[in-house]
């Protein structure tokens, strides 16, 4: 399994991510140094209650957004519109 230091230079990275923006679970492993963690970077988040860590923003490599573990896809795609990050 990955390291805390794994999981916080994960959040580091996300809370780097502007609002209006999103990049995908790939991109930030790849960010991080570790392009074959895309999947972990997805457990961090799934993981992650840090209201500093803007998680809504990373979404998936196919263009879905994916799910949200602070109120499901409908949340996630509230706030997506609302940050202008979706039309």
């Amino acid at each position: 399994m990955y390291t805390n230091s794994f999981a916080e230079h994960v959040r580091e990275a996300v809370r780097q991510i502007p609002k209006g923006e999103t990049r995908t679970y790939g991109e930030v492993a790849r960010t991080i140094g570790h392009p074959g963690a895309a999947r972990a970077v997805g457990t961090v988040m799934k993981n992650n209650y840090d209201p500093t860590v803007p998680c809504h923003r990373v979404v998936r490599s196919d263009g879905k957004i994916g799910d949200y573990n602070r109120g499901g896809r409908e949340r996630k795609e509230a706030l997506l519109r609302e940050e202008g990050a979706l039309r």
